[in-house]
């Protein structure tokens, strides 16, 4: 794991602790965008988790959101078609005087013995408030809640979306949510979990009926939970001999980066127990993934249970997993995994119950880039693999080329399709080169989920390493943590065959190790990430972004940025990234007017290589931390700007009643003595915070008219 670029301080994501962005087509939703002060326009909001992560087409689910600067929350937005949300309810964190607030309400309340059906309700919200609200919250980043009914349309297109939250004080960073085609089930959501104190570690546990341990699941389908410290999820499920199930877990995949956890996300353990209770299968990693995968051939007739829990035992509000179990397709690898662009065929795939099945995603193939594929059987479709498209000409290993002397010969440039396919297999490939030629040796396999940890040399006619490389890391792949794939950019020393040696650092092989080789000159090139995914401005005002260039193949020269055909109104300020740099702070100013709705915009940079002019679009990301220390730059699918009007501030959704008008009382000699003592007593800003608290449980639906004069006017006695 290594560091990602070097953000600076002013874009390190949420308090505590890559393509051209595709058009973002949302949901059909009422957006009324409220608009804020420019103090409250910098904190920019922030979603931690979202539970259930995802959803079965032709049904509606009900989301919890937890995250910060979440207030006034108007909206929900998910990319795609088909699918339309609401919010329902937004819980701010509230502090210890407002809760007292609310209980002596809710004491007031009770008071009246034959309430109405306005009471009863006024009493539940109130509960429910307090119900939810933890003095000092694990973790205070995803204490504030955002309720949502997302409505999934059954023609709504299976697999991953992107879910962001609009509020005054613009877009939210944005989170997976999938798409199922299966039946789900969910567990009850967690309330906010309480920190936990060394010594009482107990008394922080998430108290649970037995009842709630276990949860019976019909195959196929999707079961979505939450994970609590030192708590241990069960499924129970009936199956049949000889079923081929496949038990699969998301998690990290839901919520790549944890930053106040260890190794940086929630690290799921699967089990499957049998009748009698005894293990039968077990996995806490899909390969190099965190995510477990159970293939479990099904021994005889019976109910088993399935159990999941973290590694570590830990676990809070953002531990969400959704586990989907079945005779299901499975894809392990596709050979080979790219291909050149125009003449690409539909590779062979290699998995669990997809003998009979159909390649899904060979569309669009003339671009470079990654494209998704899927196997698809019985309407069900597996999980997503990457494939990659290249310019260069391409060619397939040829076997029997394990040495020297049975080298594979190719001709420069060319990109090698191969498998390390057994234990200790060295794949060979011998070129001409002249004395002074650079040449670049590139493996593309980690990067494209293979197993494959490989490692690369260059040899000349004699066995003399002329090059060599394990190891390097690529600073635009966010979700990679082990950056497994090899390169090295080297100069011929003579005249005379050369060769590439490839194998597995661990010396391992199978129909699974596959790879794409490339051998050729330099192309220098260069990818962008702008930090963050979002921005918001007041009208006419301006923001700031960074953005991060990774440079290719020796490239070292300016990048120039520029806004892409801008809407009108929008522009960029004038940056570039210096000759030898990585990145640069970008400043994008916004409309005479206030948006309606967020404004997707592209940000290009462009260079002078070789005589030509090199445009590319930057992808956006969001910065995370990782396990404390880490910081990697996750892709999002596009950036998105908001403007708002600081002249034209909300109207609250409730409008307090006037105060009413206090007599002037007779004169009395010890009133001026009362009066100093409760001047005394609370300060200018206590009692503005005071009538703040007030005000914001009033418009929020908490606090009846005469409970709310009756303390506005202890605060003006005090005053």
């Amino acid at each position: 794991m290594g560091r990602v670029f070097d953000p600076p301080s002013s874009t390190r994501g949420p308090r505590r602790a890559g393509h051209r962005p595709a058009l973002l087509t949302y949901a059909t939703v009422a957006l009324t965008l409220a608009f804020v002060t420019a103090a409250h326009a910098q904190s920019r909001p922030y979603i931690g988790y979202a539970y259930p992560a995802g959803g079965q087409v032709g049904t509606t689910v009900s989301v919890r959101i937890g995250g910060q600067e979440l207030d006034e929350a108007s909206a929900v937005l998910v990319t795609g078609s088909g699918v339309t949300g609401t919010i329902t309810a937004c819980f701010r964190r509230l502090n210890n005087q407002e809760i007292q607030l609310l209980r002596e309400q809710l004491t007031e309340l009770r008071r009246n013995k034959t309430p109405d059906d306005a009471t009863k309700a006024h009493i539940a919200r109130i509960e429910r408030r307090i119900g939810e609200w933890v003095q000092q919250p694990a973790c205070a980043s995803i204490a504030s809640l955002v309720m949502v009914d997302l409505t999934i349309s059954p023609d709504a297109e299976p697999g991953p979306r992107e879910l962001r939250v609009l509020t005054p004080r613009g877009v939210s960073c944005p989170l997976v949510f999938q798409i199922g085609q299966l039946p789900e089930t969910a567990r009850k959501p967690m309330l906010t979990a309480p920190i936990q104190i060394l010594g009482k570690e107990a008394q922080a546990l998430r108290k649970r009926p037995p009842a709630e341990g276990e949860v019976r699941l019909t195959l196929p389908g999707t079961a979505n939970g939450q994970i609590a410290s030192g708590e241990i999820n069960r499924y129970r499920f009936a199956a049949s001999q000889g079923q081929r199930l496949v038990v699969a877990v998301q998690a990290r995949a839901l919520v790549p980066f944890i930053a106040d956890a260890v190794p940086g996300w929630f690290q799921p353990v699967l089990k499957i127990l049998d009748a009698q209770g005894r293990e039968v299968a077990y996995n806490d990693d899909f390969r190099f993934k965190p995510d477990p995968v159970i293939v479990f051939e099904v021994p005889q007739d019976g109910d088993y249970v399935i159990a999941i829990h973290d590694s570590l035992f830990r676990g809070r509000e953002d531990f969400v997993y959704r586990l989907t179990a079945g005779e299901l397709p499975f894809v392990t690898s596709v050979f080979p995994l790219g291909g050149q662009i125009g003449t690409a065929l539909p590779p062979s795939i290699g998995g669990i119950n997809v003998s009979d099945a159909d390649l899904a995603g060979m569309t669009n193939l003339t671009q470079p880039g990654v494209r998704w594929l899927a196997a698809s059987r019985l309407g069900v479709e597996s999980n997503r693999v990457p494939f990659a498209l290249e310019p260069l000409p391409d060619t397939s290993e040829r076997e029997s080329n394990d040495t020297p002397a049975t080298a594979q010969p190719i001709t420069l440039p060319v990109v090698v399709n191969g498998r390390i396919d057994r234990t200790d297999d060295w794949d060979v490939y011998q070129f001409t080169g002249r004395a002074g030629q650079s040449v670049v040796v590139e493996v593309e396999a980690r990067r494209l989920d293979s197993p494959l940890d490989s490692i690369v040399k260059l040899t000349d006619a004699t066995g003399k390493v002329i090059a060599f490389n394990d190891d390097r890391e690529d600073p635009v792949a966010g979700l990679n943590t082990h950056h497994a794939d090899s390169y090295f950019l080297t100069k011929l020393p003579a005249d005379g065959a050369y060769f590439v040696h490839i194998g597995d650092t661990a010396r391992k092989g199978g129909g699974e190790y596959g790879y794409r080789l490339r051998i050729s000159g330099p192309r220098p090139d260069f990818a962008l990430r702008v930090v963050p995914s979002s921005l918001t401005v007041p009208v006419n005002g301006t923001g700031a972004v960074t953005v991060y260039v990774d440079r290719r193949d020796g490239f070292a020269g300016p990048v120039k940025l520029a806004l892409a055909n801008p809407p009108a109104g929008f522009s960029a300020q004038p940056a570039t990234i210096p000759a030898n740099q990585n990145n640069v702070r970008l400043a994008l100013r916004g409309a005479p007017k206030a948006t309606t709705a967020p404004v997707t915009l592209a940000i290009t940079g462009s260079a002078r290589i070789a005589d030509k002019d090199l445009v590319r679009d930057a992808v956006a990301a969001e910065d995370r931390m990782q396990a404390f220390l880490w910081r990697q730059l996750v892709p999002a699918r596009d950036f998105q700007m908001v403007v708002f009007d600081r002249n034209n501030p909300p109207a609250p959704k409730r409008v307090p009643p006037e105060r009413p008008a206090v007599a002037a009382s007779p004169a009395d000699a010890s009133a001026p003595a009362a009066n100093a003592a409760a001047k005394q007593k609370f300060t200018k800003q206590q009692i503005a915070g005071r009538l703040r608290q007030l005000r914001l449980l009033y418009e929020e639906g908490l606090l009846s008219d005469p409970f709310y004069l009756a303390k506005v006017a202890e605060c003006d006695a005090a005053s």
